[in-house]
């Protein structure tokens, strides 16, 4: 290029550098390989969060508040995905997509948007369960056993013997306690009516033998 002096007027002559153009990065500029490096790990972190933003559970739960006893159908219930940092405590809850047609009765008092735990459901309805009456002594009944609670049922010997007491039903359902406030003296006996699975209707007939020949005593597992 011509590097012609040029002179300023009334000033030296100068002289004008030659012009320069902007080279391209190569594939060798360590800034290349830097944004390579930041938008991969961008990529992997955003992959893990996704990753742990799916690591939900579907859980069934009440759209309603229910008292023990209660037959809850299908329509109130519904699944809501949750995160449980224990894998262990999902077994407690009741999973799944899907709900039996008969619907599912609460042994306990669940609130509007209670997660359902497994201990406190039971596929079987009261139209489904062999009532059975019994008479039990008011110092022999757990204050907690009420309608829909699962209890066991013991027959202890009547002559007040040393001889160990017997389990004659084992997870039945409490159908009814009704109520006897109407004297005025409290009552020494209270009846309950138990529901015996119909498909369990075969052992009946020495469970009722059983409870004759004792004193009857329920018990209530903490479920």
């Amino acid at each position: 290029m011509d590097r012609t002096p040029t002179r300023a007027p009334g000033g030296p002559a100068a002289t004008v550098p030659d012009a320069t153009r902007a080279h391209r990065a190569g594939w060798r500029d360590p800034r290349l390989w830097i944004g390579l490096a930041v938008v991969a790990a961008c990529v992997l972190v955003g992959a893990r969060v996704m990753a742990t933003a799916d690591d939900t559970v579907q859980v069934w739960t009440t759209t309603r508040a229910a008292a023990a006893g209660t037959t809850l159908q299908p329509g109130d219930l519904e699944l809501r995905r949750v995160h449980f940092a224990d894998p262990e405590v999902v077994d407690r809850y009741l999973t799944g997509s899907s709900v039996p047609s008969r619907g599912i009765t609460v042994s306990r008092d669940v609130g509007a948007g209670e997660l359902l735990p497994r201990a406190a459901v039971t596929e079987s309805s009261a139209a489904e369960l062999v009532q059975v009456p019994l008479s039990v002594a008011s110092d022999d009944l757990p204050a907690t056993a009420r309608r829909g609670v699962v209890v066991d049922v013991w027959v202890a010997p009547a002559d007040r013997q040393r001889a160990p007491a017997r389990l004659v039903l084992d997870d039945v359902t409490v159908v009814a306690v009704p109520d006897s406030s109407g004297g005025l003296a409290p009552r020494s006996t209270r009846q309950v009516i138990v529901g015996v699975p119909a498909e369990e209707g075969d052992r009946l007939g020495e469970a009722i033998g059983a409870l004759s020949s004792g004193r009857v005593v329920l018990t209530v597992a903490g479920r």
